[in-house]
């Protein structure tokens, strides 16, 4: 019997983990590689005062029994996972323009919900969700068919901005406003954002929505707990310093700037950019360094994390997004003046079903470059200036979000907040940037990240490779491992898990 092929994989976020899994259960002799303490990328959770709270997975989508989500949860062992639904009538509520808008989840209920607010656009609205389904549909790797529908579809969506089909769809310029108003989701931009990413968005969230009950580390821990019970291994407090190669391929990787690890095939779960930094090696051209080092991220975000004093706070089962103006574009471009331009509020759920929240986040987008004085500075080691700052700019969300909780503050136990520099140093993500890197209409392939590189054995996964967020960062790794086992194996194997 031949020796099992040695898998390194960079990165214990969602995007390694899952590539691990997969490639375990096919006969892949697994390590992954942490540098920091805890595992989990974007899936950890932090404690403070005896209250939970989340970095970056608050909610997902397309969890029911049969949708697919479900189905690839079952599918990585997941199914055990506790799983809280969001308010069907309300799982997203905009504010916007003095009032207050419920998506509700189906294509009838959603259409019948939005029509009650805009009548003479019920025709519209039809069409929008058919759109949407349409081009959801017209994925292979989102309906877990494995042979695309209308590749024409899929292209067509990916060329034109969410503001231009916006405006062929809609008469009403405050429902189409109302329609996007989820876009801290995906830090959209205005002319640039194409519209198959609101699409694939819309969809997963409106067939129904979920928040993890305890804290989405379980998910962490149940694919790291799956990869050690097939053999193989998940280190923290080791950091990938350097991916050997020779002059055909990757050999393995230096950790901690000490211990060689040899690998046949090595997976970078990271920032495409910081791989590149790993890499001595010519395989690599120049004229592609640079277009990776210079990709263009989504912005970055201010967390504010709130205790609240106990029973005072009813849990909210929806998540609130709220705009100062009568349009949810551009709040990523703003003064210190008028930061914040608008706010996503949510509850964290730490049980099945609570009736109050024991804690919840307000988040704001946030440049890099307004922390850019203390860029060069690690966790705990910023200054007084620093928490000055990050103090100031608390008080003005909470502010905010009175306008639409009022009392809130007075049932606030204590705050913590993130900053960009926090997100970075704790996510690994590229300068703090919420999502990665952005799609951009007027780039085209170029601000696109291949999940092959020219070294054979050296592949990409993660959020930059497909799409953020669980479902997609769940259909990157489908790509990343397909390039070794096939994903006609890899659909096979998601099909009998569900039998």
């Amino acid at each position: 019997m031949s020796a099992r092929k040695k898998c390194v994989i960079i990165g214990s976020g969602l995007g390694g983990l899952s590539c691990g899994m997969i490639l375990s259960r096919n006969g892949y002799d697994i390590t992954v590689l942490e540098q920091g303490a805890q595992i989990g990328g974007c899936l950890q959770c932090f404690t403070r005062n005896g209250a939970r709270f989340e970095t970056g997975m608050h909610f997902i989508g397309s969890a029911a029994p049969g949708e697919t989500l479900n189905k690839l949860m079952r599918y990585l062992r997941l199914e055990d996972i506790p799983l809280s639904r969001l308010d069907p009538e309300a799982y997203d509520i905009v504010s916007l323009a003095g009032s207050q808008f419920r998506f509700a989840n189906g294509r009838e209920p959603f259409i019948e919900q939005m029509a009650g607010y805009f009548p003479s656009e019920k025709d519209n609205l039809a069409r929008y969700y058919d759109t949407i389904e349409k081009i959801a549909n017209a994925s292979s790797l989102h309906s877990l068919r494995h042979a695309e529908n209308d590749i024409a579809v899929n292209t067509y969506y990916q060329t034109v901005s969410i503001n231009e089909v916006m405006d062929s769809l809609f008469d009403d310029p405050l429902l189409r406003n109302v329609l996007v108003g989820n876009l801290p989701l995906y830090a959209a931009e205005k002319n640039r954002t194409p519209f198959s990413q609101h699409a694939f968005i819309m969809d997963f969230y409106n067939r129904s929505a979920f928040r993890v009950a305890g804290g989405s580390d379980s998910i962490a821990t149940s694919l790291a707990s799956t990869i050690r019970d097939a053999g193989g291994e998940v280190r923290t407090g080791s950091k990938v310093t350097r991916i050997i190669c020779d002059d055909t391929k990757a050999t393995g990787v230096e950790i901690n700037g000490n211990e060689f690890l040899p690998a046949d095939v090595v997976i970078a779960g990271i920032h495409p950019a910081r791989v590149m930094e790993m890499l001595d090696t010519k395989l690599i051209r120049p004229a592609f360094r640079n277009r990776i080092s210079t990709l263009r991220n989504t912005t970055a975000g201010f967390s504010v994390y709130l205790k609240f004093k106990e029973n005072t706070v009813p849990y909210l089962n929806s998540n609130f997004y709220s705009f100062r103006s009568p349009s949810p574009w551009n709040c990523e471009k703003y003064t210190d003046a008028d930061w914040p331009k608008g706010y996503l509020y949510m509850h964290f759920c730490n049980e099945l079903n609570p009736g109050y929240a024991t804690s919840g986040v307000i988040l704001s987008y946030m440049n890099i470059d307004d922390l850019s004085r203390w860029s060069d500075t690690t966790i705990g080691r910023r200054g007084e200036d620093y928490e000055t700052f990050k103090t100031e700019k608390a008080n003005r969300l909470i502010m905010e979000v009175e306008k639409d909780f009022p009392g809130l503050r007075g049932s606030i136990d204590s705050i913590f907040t993130a900053s960009p520099l926090t997100y970075r140093d704790y996510t690994g993500t590229q300068d703090g940037s919420m999502y990665g890197v952005a799609k951009d209409i007027n780039l085209g392939a170029a601000c696109r990240v291949p999940y092959k590189t020219k070294v054979p054995n050296l592949l990409l996964t993660g959020q930059n490779i497909n799409s953020h967020g669980m479902l997609g960062v769940l259909v990157g790794s489908i790509v990343t491992c397909s390039g070794l086992i096939t994903s006609e194996r890899i659909y096979q194997q998601i099909m009998e898990a569900n039998r």
